[in-house]
């Protein structure tokens, strides 16, 4: 049995190769089930295992004891149970100290300084600033800016990938815990379960209503609003589009308010890997709020013009891997949608990536935020907020019941989008605040 690091490296090899290799290299190791779902997808899988095992396994300046605990304590920031077990059990096989599995008082020093940035950048990014980094660097446990940029990159990984797992629906299959800390909320789907995907996944069909709200559009009726707004050839002032973007930023925020949530118990296998667990999502900004967070504007300090080229410089190589992955996400495309083959998806595409961007108070200036409300549904974006905000309520019923005309392999690419627009939007606050203190 090939332990997960080494199946990410032996993937990594056969990447590129035919598929009937890789299926049956598939069919002689235990892949994780999250790898194996975002296999619907082999031409993203094949970035994301680069970058896993560059980040864990490769080259970097933090030791292989310190990536995997920041793996756990990032994963437990949102309750995620698989990805915890999952790196404690690596942790160990790396020759860490079993003491720091005891919890957070049991760690050295210095791996402790950084809980405050991972708390931030799971939750509210925008609210790190250049003294955070500053105090990470002074004092006896001292970090280099290299390691606080691997430590980033990694926590930022493991935050997005618990949308991802709790997106999918995975957790209720995955984690036990998770199904018994929902049984009171979720009646379980005793309906048959369909075929296997391509990975040997069984999924099973829910056509109960959801807590994601009213029925959604359909695909031919938003086939025909890609294509009005792509023959649309009005153009908007700066005034317009700044009070497009606004709105689509209030109407999320109400997203929260009409779904409000108790605060489920955390589970006693990762609460000690949690401190201040009543430190979640707040709206970037909020009706009568004071001193609102200014807007972050993607044509002041986007990915392609500033954070590429720095965490390169700080991580070497990383920021190639990173890019590779955000373009195979953003770009990624079989032309279809449900049954339809010859589609033009980009319109529907950009609209996701930049709604969850926007949830983070991230603006893109070129783009009309009104295409938004053209093209995704009221329940699409709370399912969308959910996952990147509050990932731990989503339960495998509000998976089944959103996109219910697409194929999974679809829904899992709209979660890919999720996982890739969160990675970025924490990366781009924690690089501009990493650029803030270098200057």
């Amino acid at each position: 049995m090939f332990s997960i690091v080494e199946c990410y490296t032996e993937m990594g090899h056969i990447i590129g190769q035919d598929y009937g290799l890789k299926q049956h290299f598939m069919d002689q190791i235990e892949l994780d089930h999250v790898t194996q779902v975002i296999g619907y997808h082999p031409s993203y899988l094949e970035h994301f295992l680069k970058i896993q095992t560059f980040i864990m396994q490769g080259d970097g300046p933090l030791p292989y004891d310190y990536r995997h605990y920041l793996a756990i304590i990032a994963a437990a920031r949102h309750q995620c149970t698989y990805l915890v077990n999952l790196h404690k059990k690596e942790f160990l096989e790396q020759h860490g100290d079993p003491n720091w599995l005891k919890g957070l008082e049991y760690i050295p020093a210095k791996l402790r300084a950084i809980y405050d940035i991972n708390k931030i950048l799971a939750h509210r990014p925008w609210l790190l600033n250049k003294e955070h980094i500053e105090r990470l660097k002074t004092g006896p446990n001292s970090w280099s800016l290299s390691e606080v940029v691997h430590a980033i990159v990694l926590l930022s990984h493991f935050h997005s990938l618990s949308s991802f797992v709790f997106s999918c629906g995975l957790t209720q299959e995955l984690d036990p815990l998770s199904s018994q800390k929902y049984n009171k909320v979720i009646k379980k789907d005793s309906g048959n379960s369909s075929p296997p995907g391509r990975w040997g996944f069984g999924f099973r069909s829910n056509s109960n209503a959801s807590i994601l709200g009213r029925q959604e559009v359909s695909v031919d009726a938003l086939m025909q609003r890609m294509r009005t707004l792509s023959q649309k050839q009005d153009e908007c002032s700066e005034t317009e589009l700044n009070a497009r973007f606004k709105t689509v930023e209030m109407q999320a925020h109400e997203l929260v308010e009409s779904n409000k949530e108790p605060i489920v118990e955390i589970s006693e296998n990762i609460n000690h890997f949690i401190e201040d667990p009543l430190f979640t999502y707040q709206d970037f900004t909020r009706r009568g709020a004071e001193n609102v967070p200014s807007t972050f504007r993607v044509q002041d300090y986007s990915w392609d013009d500033h954070g590429f080229s720095l965490v390169n410089s700080l991580y070497n190589d990383v920021g190639h891997l990173l890019d590779d992955k955000f373009r195979s996400a953003y770009n990624l495309t079989y032309f279809t949608m449900a049954d339809k083959t010859n589609v033009d998806t980009s319109k529907f595409r950009r609209a996701i990536w930049n709604y969850i961007q926007c949830i983070y108070g991230i603006r893109h200036d070129d783009y009309d935020y009104g295409e938004v409300n053209q093209l995704l549904e009221r329940s699409l974006k709370m399912f969308i907020k959910t996952a990147c905000c509050f990932p731990e309520r989503i339960t495998k019923k509000d998976y089944d019941s959103i996109l219910t005309e697409l194929k999974h392999s679809e829904k899992v690419h709209v979660n890919l989008m999720i996982l890739e627009a969160r990675n970025q939007a924490e990366l781009l606050y924690a690089l501009r605040e990493i650029m803030r203190y270098m200057t």
